[in-house]
């Protein structure tokens, strides 16, 4: 109470208790005391004279205010004018009444502790929905997708109600174009994928159930296709609306990924089948090689030695015979020489180097293209399988030279580095196209590239028009974990103007700059 009669007070606190109140007061006439009050206890309500000496109606709403309270003032006087009044409740002021007229200071207490609490429930919801709305915000704006509400009215009027900033990014529209003009979306789906998208959504509807569509679209202005995945959950808001809480995602990625799966997986059915159409060729190849050739030879050396077993003949038929059984002899030692080199050269046991050098002399006298080979060392020491694999993709590189190339010249350098082994053959010819690389019938590349992946290298070709084209391998030889860091600095100098190449800068390794 800021009250100076204590007579006046003893009144006021007497109809509050007849009202059927507890009341537990203090009674001040400054605005120091009203000050220190308001600090020390939590008020239910104020009730305070007009205009006492020391501390107006005017100040004590003044006070409450710098405080930051909300507790009701009751202003109750016994001089107070209308205008007076008017003036003091447009400041603020809950109620006032005449001291000599207190029937409605009951009731307007009570009426004012309820709208406090009314208030300070509405503040407590507003807290409680600002720190969800910010939560919501906080989520939505970290989802790898665009939270929607859909709405489908029965005329088939459609709108969004809510709509994430992620659309801006995902579809190119901002959340309120979209909620302005709902049938933009539907202008972003690719024709072929309209109708599906329409009647799940019409299923989705009329048995409220899961509306799933994946579908294409593409954003006005970009060139590129999106796969997107769109989820909702329907709910009926009344007999003739429907809405959706739903998300849409970005899909493009999973999409690529699985049609490189399925393109890789249709590739290495196509190895598979044309290396083992290759396998029976050279089966058949080496049966007919070794029935015709040896064993046509062997045939021969019978039909020779049957003569032999007559014992009546002269000296010199048999000595005739004997210089045609030896050549003959030395034909079927020559092909059986021949076949095993086709299976597996034995100049690998003396080394990849060695294996590569007789390779590169073998493919200029066969075809009379130069090819010179360069190496950084004699001799590199390499697993046995290790050094198979690397000779037979030279062998295949060599092959598609004589075959497609058209070169007159072919150089070839083998470069042990630390931990890995480095092949590269470059031609003079007409150069290899990327459309020749990713033909479907290209075996051949495909089938060294599959070997280098096998031993954790890398394989890569190019070719430049008219000029020729380079064939480079990089495999490790020795733990591909301790050393993929290594290998991928190497490989991003293949690019490199020539100054780089090989990955080297100019280092040296063993001897071979």
């Amino acid at each position: 109470m800021i009250e100076r009669s204590a007579e006046d007070a003893d009144r006021i606190l007497q109809v509050l208790v007849r009202g059927g109140f507890q009341v537990d007061n203090l009674r001040i006439t400054t605005e120091s005391a009203l000050q220190d009050a308001l600090v020390a206890h939590n008020w239910d309500v104020v009730l305070s004279d007009y205009d006492l000496p020391q501390l107006s109606a005017q100040d004590v709403l003044q006070v409450i205010r710098d405080q930051d309270l909300d507790i009701p003032l009751i202003v109750i006087s016994s001089h107070i004018g209308e205008e007076a009044a008017a003036h003091i409740m447009a400041l603020g002021a809950y109620d006032f009444m005449m001291k000599g007229n207190l029937a409605r200071l009951v009731p307007a207490i009570l009426r004012s502790l309820h709208e406090v609490e009314n208030y300070q429930q509405f503040i407590s919801t507003q807290l409680a929905l600002q720190k969800s709305e910010t939560l919501f915000q906080a989520i939505t704006s970290n989802l790898p997708g665009v939270v929607f509400q859909f709405l489908l009215l029965a005329n088939n009027q459609t709108s969004f109600p809510y709509v994430s900033d992620a659309s801006e990014t995902l579809l190119g529209l901002s959340p309120q174009k979209l909620m302005n003009h709902p049938t933009l979306f539907p202008e972003l789906i690719l024709p072929d994928d309209r109708k599906s998208y329409h009647q799940l959504m019409t299923i989705s509807a009329e048995q409220l159930s899961t509306w799933n569509w994946e579908g294409c679209i593409q954003v006005k202005g970009d060139s590129d296709i999106k796969w997107i995945s769109l989820r909702a959950t329907p709910r009926r808001v009344s007999e003739n609306v429907t809405i959706w809480d739903g998300i849409m995602i970005n899909i493009t990625r999973n999409k690529l990924a699985e049609r490189e799966i399925a393109q890789s997986r249709e590739q290495l059915a196509e190895l598979s089948s044309y290396l083992q159409k290759i396998k029976e060729q050279e089966r058949a190849r080496i049966a007919r090689e070794i029935h015709d050739d040896i064993g046509g030879t062997l045939t021969a050396i019978k039909c020779e030695l049957f003569p032999l077993m007559d014992a009546t003949r002269k000296p010199e038929f048999y000595q005739q015979k004997a210089k045609s059984i030896e050549g003959l002899v030395d034909r079927v030692i020559d092909s059986t020489r021949r076949i095993s080199l086709d299976l597996r050269p034995g100049i690998l046991d003396c080394g990849i180097v060695a294996a590569i050098q007789w390779q590169a002399k073998e493919f200029s006298d066969r075809t009379g293209i130069a090819c010179k080979v360069a190496c950084g060392n004699e001799e590199v020491s390499l697993d046995s399988d290790l050094a198979i694999a690397i000779f037979r993709v030279f062998q295949e590189t060599l092959t598609n030279i004589s075959k497609h190339a058209q070169a007159s010249r072919v150089q070839v350098k083998l470069v042990e580095l630390e931990n890995l082994i480095l092949l590269e053959v470059t031609d003079n010819g007409c150069g290899i196209t990327e459309n020749d690389v990713e033909k479907r019938n290209s075996f051949g590349i495909r089938g060294m590239r599959e070997r280098c992946q096998q031993l954790k290298g890398s394989f890569h070709i190019s070719g430049d028009f008219e000029k020729g084209t380079k064939v480079t391998i990089l495999i490790p030889t020795g733990n591909l974990e301790q050393h993929s860091e290594q290998l991928v600095e190497v490989e991003s100098q293949f690019n490199k103007p020539p100054e780089f190449e090989y990955g080297l800068k100019k280092r040296k390794f063993r001897g071979f700059e």
